[in-house]
């Protein structure tokens, strides 16, 4: 064959070979790839796939009682794809097509613009008929429409009452595209109680639809998902499994019958440490000041009783959104934060960190040296005194640890600090907790700062832990900060003798069937006495906390309870506070003495000294718990969300109905440290906490009037 007639042959073989390839791709385009979407274009009965969202597992106390819970919600929701579609199918049916007219096709250019007259003008109008109607915004209808077409609902109406329901099912055949269901919809019972704690939901996106739920359902409800608090960490383990319907509807998309349906399921219950009735009571104790926190702690299993945190929010604002004008609320509060949970937030703890120093001392046998208080320590060109230096210009003398505790003397500190070194410092701090997160399941929660550490030493390259800082380190005062959540496990820590629990706040949690996801059990970190301290030097420790309440000259007396003796150590540290001197005030205590059960955490912003306000609060949160253990049955209401304020706060005075106010006076204590021992004004104050992050909502579109939105019909009156 000449090579002329064999390149022909050669050509066309590849031309046919190339038709049929074309023609193979096609038909697997139409017959597999595109099959469903043909289908639903031929005349005749369909399947719709419909995807439900799981239901939320409860929330509630250690003692059963919910604290998140969910209601039945009646909703109305449209697939608008559905309305138009057989909105058109109907329009041609009675209008059949001119000649020369545009063919459907060409008519889909104009289907943007008459998606919200299509609503208001068949579906709406049906549903004024059944007295039904509500007013909703038409810009956000088009908007979803242009958007997501059918897959993705138009939440109409979710607030319907029962008989609006049946009135809706009832007559649910004939409004092709309406959707009827009963969702669950997330309450918070108590309000602002522990609203911090248990943080709040955000309604599903449309942008968390995942590409593989496109293919698969033609109709998409998604989960709410947490994104603060309890409901973001155990997010998780709190979602069920989702729900699946199919439906089978005719031509016009009305619904011929069910043919399988997979009920939503429920996720777990979690079951927290709180004590909603203990919660309350805190939270009402800490009120008595602008911005403050406090937590409670069982000393022998690390278990949360109460954390509280001021000013707060009301989680049931933003369920299912929350409006333009709350959230406008919320945003002009935003120098009092109230989305941030303070109880985990980092603040410079002054005096507090005496004790962990004194645990730091007891690790390297220093429990037992004694030093003397000249009223001041210099360090180069820096002096760094003792409040007794400060206000009387006197001295301690020659101090015990558990008398430096009591008088919560500086110079014995921080000479205890420099002589063991900042290593060793390093070590008894990072034992029992801090500059890192305690593990409890919250997010956000802050590692503080501790002098030293790789984290610190990254942060600061060209810093080192000169005698001075060390200094300040002992003291809690320049970059050391802390959270109230470390401190508090510090103290069950001491409370308890030496045995140092990871703080937790959910007990357990109990799936659908009955199984344990997360099972009741106490982690024990660290115990101080295995890791080098004697007894008898712990016992020092615990006796200067013991002393720092119970005898004259103790700096947190007005912590003490009648007939019971409580432990305990004030801290006075300075702060900048919106770019003014400030203090942050503090006590941590702890109680029985002989067989300790609670820890207590106060910390109050911009208040005066730790012992005048800080230990009121806690006399008051103790003596309510001790009297819940005697019987008493502490009260538990729906509680309203405070704004706070910035008010600096010198003084709490206990109730005068108190008998144990009579028994406490200026002369029975000490103001202990007050945050202004730095002589030398180049000394690095604490660090400027961060502006507070506001988490985006979803807001509720606000009804238009542009003419498209058709008003609720009124009941017509009887003749």
């Amino acid at each position: 064959m000449e090579p002329r007639y064999r390149l022909r042959l050669y050509l066309l073989t590849a031309l046919v070979l190339t038709g049929f390839g074309v023609l193979l791709t096609r038909l697997h385009d139409f017959q597999i790839t595109r099959r469903e979407a043909f289908l639903q274009m031929v005349p005749g009965n369909s399947t719709v796939t419909v995807r439900e969202p799981g239901i939320r597992g409860e929330i509630t106390d250690r003692h059963g009682v919910l604290l998140a819970r969910n209601l039945r919600n009646y909703e109305i929701s449209f697939n608008l794809e559905e309305i138009h579609k057989a909105y058109r199918l109907q329009h041609a049916a009675e209008t059949p097509p001119k000649r020369g007219s545009k063919k459907d096709g060409a008519e889909r250019g104009d289907e943007e613009k008459d998606i919200v007259e299509i609503v208001n003008t068949w579906t709406i109008k049906r549903f004024d008929q059944l007295h039904l109607t509500k007013n909703y915004s038409s810009a956000a209808l088009r908007t979803h429409y242009l958007t997501h077409r059918g897959l993705v609902p138009f939440s109409y109406r979710t607030d319907l009452t029962y008989d609006e329901f049946a009135r809706c099912a009832e007559h649910n055949l004939d409004l092709p595209g309406v959707y009827l269901s009963t969702r669950p919809l997330r309450q918070y019972p108590y309000a602002a109680l522990a609203s911090h704690l248990l943080g709040h939901i955000k309604p599903w996106e449309p942008v968390d639809i995942p590409e593989s739920a496109k293919r698969k359902f033609n109709h998409y409800i998604g989960d709410a998902k947490g994104i603060a608090g309890i409901e973001q960490s155990m997010d998780a383990i709190l979602r069920g499994p989702e729900g699946q319907k199919k439906l089978l509807k005719d031509e016009k998309g009305h619904i011929i019958d069910m043919l399988d349906y997979t009920k939503p399921g429920v996720g777990a219950k979690l079951t927290l440490t709180i004590d909603a009735r203990a919660q309350f009571h805190v939270e009402n104790v800490i009120r008595r000041a602008g911005r403050a926190a406090a937590v409670v702690m069982d000393v022998n299993t690390g278990e949360v009783i109460a954390m509280a945190s001021i000013p707060d929010y009301n989680p049931n604002d933003f369920i299912p959104s929350i409006s333009q004008a709350r959230w406008q609320g919320y945003l002009d509060n935003k120098k009092m934060d109230p989305f941030s949970n303070r109880a985990i937030k980092p603040f410079t703890p002054g005096s507090t960190f005496k004790p962990p120093t004194a645990i730091s001392g007891a690790l390297e046998g220093m429990a037992n040296r004694a030093y003397s208080c000249d009223g001041f320590v210099p360090y180069g060109n820096i002096k760094i005194g003792c409040w007794i230096w400060n206000q009387h210009k006197g001295s301690h003398g020659t101090l015990t640890l558990p008398k430096a505790i009591q008088q919560s003397c500086n110079p014995y500190f921080m000479k205890l600090a420099n002589t063991i070194g900042w290593k060793a410092m390093l070590t008894g701090f990072q034992l029992v907790g801090f500059g890192k997160p305690t593990g409890i399941e919250l997010p956000d929660e802050s590692p503080g700062i501790l002098p030293g550490s790789r984290s610190w030493r990254a942060a600061n390259p060209s810093a080192t832990m000169t005698p001075a800082i060390t200094a300040m380190l002992a003291i809690g005062q320049a970059d050391a900060m802390a959270t109230p959540l470390q401190l508090c496990a510090m103290a069950a820590c001491i409370a308890n003798g030496g045995k140092y629990y990871k703080p937790r706040v959910v007990k357990y949690a109990t799936a659908a069937d009955g199984h344990r996801v997360i099972e009741d059990q106490p982690k024990l970190v660290v115990d101080l006495l295995a890791a080098g301290i004697k007894p008898a030097d712990f016992e020092l420790i615990r006796k200067g906390m013991w002393m720092a309440v119970n005898n004259p000259g103790g700096t947190a007396a007005r912590a003490k309870i009648p007939g019971v003796e409580v432990a305990g150590k004030t801290g006075t540290a300075q702060t900048i506070d919106d770019g003014k001197k400030s203090n942050n005030s503090w006590v941590i205590c702890f109680g029985p003495y002989d067989k300790p059960k609670y820890a207590v955490c106060v910390l109050v912003q911009n208040g005066g000294s730790g012992g005048k306000v800080c230990g009121p609060l806690a006399h008051l949160i103790l003596r309510g718990l001790f009297a819940q253990d005697e019987g008493l049955k502490l009260p538990l209401n729906a509680q309203t969300a405070v704004l706070g304020n910035t008010t600096r706060i010198e003084e709490i005075v206990l109730p005068k109905e108190d008998p144990l106010a009579a028994l406490i006076g200026d002369e029975t204590e000490s103001n202990g440290e007050t945050g202004e021992e730095v002589e030398n004004p180049e000394m690095p104050a604490a660090p400027t906490p961060p502006e507070p992050q506001i988490p985006t909502p979803v807001i509720t579109p606000e009804i238009d009037a542009d003419g498209t939105v058709i008003p609720r019909a009124q009941p017509v009156p009887e003749p």
